[in-house]
């Protein structure tokens, strides 16, 4: 590991050296400039880590010197040193950025301390910042087709209010995404994004994870929890597949929507919460309110704001942009070199119907970087591995190529089952209820058809 370097800033010679000592002997490569001037020409050249910097200098004072360095690189600590401190030079320091403020005489052990966690202080920060550009690349549309420009410039504005919003799109379109960047781009960013899958979580315990519990409010409560609302309280609530929640919580979210108040299980206590919901489905919601399945009155609640997002098929000109984002990604998390893609492949890629979305093109590609040989990633490579199975590829032909009526009623038959299972993540109980068939009848539609599933 390199020497974290540290400039020091006097016009008193011995101070200089005093300080030089004391940091070289705690391993600091050490620079040294003896007015204003002279300081902002050598951070300039050397970009040290550390600055110690004198109050009183002549002509251009510490605190000017301060600000200047500050505009240069407004991540350097910058320790003020002063022999004639006072509180309202401490304060002026503070305001222009200063780490921390020591009086002369200085003491050797106060100097290192400060300097060691200033410098702690700047790796946080530098890693922090790195935390955030990689998740602004991780969670950021990609795409410059028409139906992104359109769907980035609702998110934009839909942003701007407190409305609820109801995102609507087939599995794997990245409707999470979009209600991430909803929350990013609101006025309750610095408050907390807290998300629940509806679908993922046992319909017995979907109350306590929404509402919280009190201690011994059922078996296995062995302590009070604060259900999400209350995590979300100043944030942003994102219930995800709001389609598969139970008509019983759906009246209990239905009130918290109305009162913004709820009690947890097993309490009496009301607790206030200010929480903006977003929720998303890939159901039709209204049409689940006319067979029952839905709360209609919730619907309208969730529905001020409706935001759809497009499917991969609906915009495969932008398949070359999200193939070259997931080859980045998955080297830089992986630590491998990036790899070519043949135009041979995206060609295909974008003749592809891609069923699953964007998740299944992620996948796909990531499976590529592992198992492709070479650096190079071909059409041999996408046959070699068995992907994009004939069965989902999109068909050249229409149904009215048949000759029979019975080859052509299973053909298609078979496209709507597959296309049925993808949509509802191959859950086979879904799947019959959204088709209005009996799971065991469906289970031999897949085994006479052969079916086999192929969600990655």
């Amino acid at each position: 590991m390199s020497k974290k370097t540290v400039l020091i800033v006097d016009d008193e010679e011995g101070i200089r050296e005093s300080l030089s000592g004391i940091m070289e002997d705690e391993g600091y490569e050490v620079l040294t400039a003896s007015s204003g001037e002279e300081a902002l020409t050598v951070a300039k050249e050397q970009r040290p880590d550390i600055v110690f910097l004198d109050v009183w200098l002549p002509e251009m004072d510490g605190i000017e010197a301060l600000s200047k360095l500050k505009e240069m690189d407004n991540n350097i600590p910058v320790i003020m040193i002063s022999g004639h401190g006072n509180i309202e030079i401490a304060v002026r320091a503070a305001r222009s950025g200063a780490y921390d403020f020591l009086e002369k005489p200085l003491s050797l052990e106060k100097v290192v301390i400060v300097a060691k966690r200033a410098l702690e202080r700047k790796i946080l920060e530098e890693e922090n910042r790195s935390l955030r550009e990689n998740l602004a690349k991780k969670y950021r549309l990609i795409g410059d087709s028409e139906k992104m420009a359109a769907l980035r410039q609702q998110i934009e504005l839909a942003a701007q209010s407190n409305s609820r919003v109801l995102i609507l799109g087939e599995s794997g379109t990245g409707k999470e995404l979009v209600a991430r960047l909803l929350h990013e781009k609101s006025r309750r960013a610095a408050g907390a994004f807290v998300e629940v899958n509806c679908a993922a979580i046992p319909q017995e315990l979907i109350e306590s994870e929404l509402f919280g519990h009190e201690k011994g409010s059922f078996t296995g409560a062995t302590e009070r929890k604060n259900g999400k609302f209350e995590l979300a309280d100043k944030g942003t609530l994102f219930l995800d597949e709001i389609g598969d929640m139970t008509l019983q919580t759906q009246a209990k979210v239905l009130r918290v929507i109305e009162t913004q108040v709820f009690q947890r299980v097993g309490g009496s206590k009301n607790i206030n919460v200010d929480v903006r919901i977003i929720a998303a489905t890939n159901k039709d919601l209204l049409e689940e309110a006319k067979t029952g399945k839905f709360r209609e009155d919730l619907y309208f609640r969730l529905n001020v704001i409706p935001i759809t997002v497009p499917p991969l098929k609906e915009r495969a000109g932008d398949i070359p942009q999200l193939v070259s984002c997931f080859i980045e990604l998955f080297a830089s998390e992986n630590g491998v070199r990036t790899k070519e893609i043949a135009p041979e492949v995206i060609k295909t890629f974008q003749n592809y119907d891609w069923p699953g979305n964007i998740r299944e093109l992620k996948n796909a590609v990531e499976r590529l970087m592992i198992m492709s040989p070479s650096g190079i990633i071909t059409k041999a490579d996408v046959d070699g591995l068995g992907m994009l199975k004939p069965q989902q590829m999109p068909r050249e032909y229409d149904y009215f190529s048949f000759r029979d009526l019975k080859d052509a009623r299973d053909a298609f038959e078979k496209d709507f089952i597959v296309r049925k299972l993808q949509e509802n993540d191959w859950n086979i109980s879904r799947t019959a209820e959204a088709i209005g068939v009996e799971r065991s009848n469906l289970h031999k539609k897949i085994k006479a058809y052969e079916i086999t599933e192929t969600k990655d």
